[in-house]
């Protein structure tokens, strides 16, 4: 039996703190095809996975701590 591994995001979007607070879907993206607006927390690791799409987001330049309160 071989060991299973966590499958990989979808996408993956780097993002930098003026985009905070963060929602999925983005702005950017087209409405028609996607999912309920879900906000997304980046302050435990720095990157969070979207439940419904499975696109990580990572935030650039992450140190451990966030500078702007969200």
């Amino acid at each position: 039996m071989q060991p299973t591994t966590p499958a990989s995001p979808a996408r993956t979007v780097e993002i930098t703190e003026a985009d905070l607070p963060l929602h999925c879907p983005t702005p950017g993206e087209s409405v028609w095809n996607s999912h309920p607006r879900v906000f997304l927390s980046l302050a435990e690791k720095g990157e969070a996975l979207c439940p419904y799409c499975s696109t990580l987001y990572r935030l650039k330049g992450w140190n451990g701590t966030l500078h702007q309160p969200h």
